[in-house]
């Protein structure tokens, strides 16, 4: 590819993971219930309810996993990658690329909260506001994670649980997002 076509295909990148993360933490707080109140979980909110308002009537949600915003971060994958061959000049089969883009969307909500767990994990070692909207967030996203685990990994004053969650999110990308990945890309390049 020249410079130009990575440079474009950075920026499609960009873009289209931009909007798979903003439909995926509307998910996310859904999910977890993140106090609307906060500011971040209201930006978030009025931002996706204008796609997903007209969606929600046909897709309800399902045990408070809201489906179209999950159906939304998948077509942002399925768009991305499609416009990703487009620009190498390749024409994918359909069925590889719906298998790739399932695998990419799992690859990337595990990305998503292994990002949101160190985060949380980082800001609270320095101990910031606990009201802060950013905190409040983060903590409502990686608490059903970490629950489990909590108070069971800890030496002294230091608990390890939020460690072994990053751990177990890399394997799960190792073990089960890459194998799809790497058959969705065998599947969208054959025929």
């Amino acid at each position: 590819m020249s410079y130009l076509l990575n440079a474009i295909a950075l920026l499609v990148e960009l873009a289209f993971d931009a909007v798979a993360t903003l439909f995926l933490l509307r998910l996310a707080a859904e999910a977890c219930r993140a106090d609307f109140h906060n500011p971040l979980s209201q930006f978030v909110y009025r931002t996706t309810n204008p796609v997903l308002a007209p969606l929600r009537r046909v897709l309800p949600n399902w045990r408070r996993i809201n489906l179209s915003a999950l159906l939304v971060a998948w077509l942002a994958m399925l768009l991305k990658r499609l416009l990703l061959f487009a620009l190498g000049g390749l024409l994918p089969h359909i069925v590889g690329l719906v298998v790739l883009s399932l695998a990419e969307l799992l690859d990337y909500v595990l990305l998503f909260y292994l990002v949101l767990v160190f985060a949380w994990s980082l800001m609270s070692m320095f101990a910031p506001d606990p009201y802060h909207p950013l905190q409040r967030l983060l903590g409502a996203l990686v608490d059903p994670l970490l629950r489990p685990l909590r108070g069971k990994l800890t030496v002294g004053m230091i608990d390890f649980s939020p460690t072994l969650v990053i751990v177990a999110l890399l394997l799960a990308r190792i073990l089960m997002a890459q194998p799809l990945l790497d058959m969705g890309f065998q599947l969208a390049v054959a025929g």
